[in-house]
């Protein structure tokens, strides 16, 4: 994998059409949901001035997945830890099953942060995890986040808190 070939863009209406094709087969919409979901939660942020975006990703010129990282909107299942303080949400990350375990998820996970970081400022990341995901758990955990005992329907909360 060369990171000099990896680029991270806003979703839009022109590389929209290249994301539908993404091979994720292999991934539950139990596990992460589909684009048209992930679609109307953009819709949401862009419509309701969040902080944060959704990115398309791409390697060697051809789109191979999508990751969703918003300020994080209380639901009412969130831990109080969540309504202490504002947090941010990854919402939805996916990558073409034929480039995963390369390096290119961490690399763009690590990218997409710090650039949330950047322009909207540090705060504590929450995911959820299904119950059964133990590949998105294990990669998770390797990346800082930490599996609390919280759950949201058959997700389980992980967070990550910025390292000063």
């Amino acid at each position: 994998m060369n990171k000099e070939n990896i680029n991270i863009e806003y979703v839009n209406e022109e590389n929209l059409r290249f994301l539908k094709n993404i091979l994720r087969d292999d991934i539950s919409e139990d596990f992460v949901d589909s684009l048209d979901v992930v679609l109307e939660i953009t819709n949401y942020g862009i419509e309701h001035n969040c902080k944060g975006h959704t990115y398309a990703i791409k390697y060697d010129e051809k789109h191979i997945g999508f990751i969703l990282l918003w300020e994080a909107i209380e639901w009412s299942t969130d831990p109080e830890i969540m309504k202490k303080e504002p947090f941010y949400r990854l919402m939805a990350f996916i990558i073409d099953k034929r480039y995963r375990g390369c390096g290119i998820g961490s690399y763009v996970l690590e990218k997409v942060i710090l650039q949330c970081y950047e322009e909207y400022g540090i705060r504590p990341i929450a995911l959820g995890v299904h119950k059964y995901n133990y590949r998105a758990e294990k990669f998770y955990v390797n990346r800082g986040f930490v599996k609390t005992d919280f759950m949201e329907g058959n997700d389980y909360y992980f967070f990550r808190f910025p390292k000063f």
